[in-house]
């Protein structure tokens, strides 16, 4: 019986024993993480290879793990993952959060990135009651989200490819690579002519160089003509063309002054001058005709042996 005894205290003390541990270990992991520092992250795509427990980095540096990992109930195109971190880790203003992959294992980790000196802390309370990390694409998960809209873009690039490089277009380009090499196998040989006419042309632009510099000499020193003796040459030029305007002014005066004499001159003096001049014509012709008798018969013309015929105007205008 005393052998009995024994072994059931012993026993109940083991049992004792195991659960306080137990209870120990129990209370000193609650305490353990108490102060942690919880956050939520909500993405958008693929977190394939995150699992709960997975590692979260700071910088590459671990600073906790990944807690939860829920589908939203409303908006499942949505991941939410809870994280914890110590609370020594400055969770800033301008911090991001992405999945990477470590190394080629498949598995992933949250890597924190961005929190910036002099920031404050990310404390206000998200829809789940603690802070929300903004999420950011970047490594593994970022190339699985943008896998599909890739591969619809390579499908398009190899069915172009593919109407490209038909038997006729192959046929083109094979000729347009023979006339390719054709033209540089012409370069080539005309490569000396080539080299001759880019010499001229270098000497030519150095032709035009000299006389582009004498053009611009010329062209001050013609500046300087104008400045110095164009001057005095335009004033004259005004003094003159001055001088002209006062003289057609006169003239003009004088033409208006002597309009009424030249338009009596016209209407009264000339006709009585023609008929002044019509009468000495005539008065002319008889002179004549007594001259000729005077030359005939002096005596008779004189002494009255010849009747002289009377003067008749009307008769020497019939005559003439």
């Amino acid at each position: 019986m005393e052998t009995r005894s024994n072994y059931a205290i012993v026993g109940a003390v083991v049992v004792a024993i195991t659960v306080a541990m137990f209870i120990g270990v129990l209370w000193l992991a609650r305490f353990a993480g108490a102060n942690d520092q919880h956050f939520d992250i909500f993405y958008k795509e693929a977190i394939t290879g995150l699992a709960v427990g997975s590692p979260v980095a700071f910088n590459g540096v671990p600073v906790g793990k990944v807690e939860q990992i829920k589908l939203l109930p409303e908006t499942p195109q949505f991941v939410r993952v809870r994280i914890s971190v110590g609370e020594e880790v400055p969770v800033l203003k301008g911090t991001t959060a992405a999945v990477e992959g470590v190394g080629f294992t498949g598995v992933s980790q949250i890597s924190l990135s961005g929190a910036m000196q002099g920031a404050e802390r990310i404390t206000t309370p998200g829809p789940y009651g603690v802070p929300v990390i903004p999420p950011r694409s970047g490594g593994l998960g970022a190339l699985l989200a943008n896998a599909p809209e890739l591969l619809n873009n390579v499908s398009k690039l190899t069915d172009r490819l593919a109407e490209v490089l038909d038997p006729n277009n192959r046929n083109s380009i094979a000729n347009i690579l023979k006339n390719t090499d054709r033209a540089t196998n012409a370069l080539a040989d005309r490569a000396p002519e080539i080299a001759a006419t880019v010499i001229e042309a270098r000497q030519t632009l150095a032709a035009a160089t000299v006389t582009l510099k004498r053009v611009d000499g010329l062209v001050g020193t013609t500046n300087a003509l104008l400045t110095s003796d164009g001057k005095p040459l335009a004033e004259d030029l005004r003094r003159a063309v001055k001088a002209a305007e006062s003289s057609l002014s006169r003239i003009d005066e004088l033409t208006r002054a002597a309009k009424p004499g030249l338009d009596t001159l016209t209407t009264d003096t000339l006709p009585e001058a023609n008929r002044l001049v019509r009468d000495l014509r005539d008065l002319t012709g008889n002179l004549g005709a007594i001259a000729a008798k005077l030359d005939e018969d002096p005596a008779g013309a004189l002494v009255g042996g010849r009747t002289l015929p009377e003067y008749d105007p009307s008769k020497t205008k019939a005559a003439k």
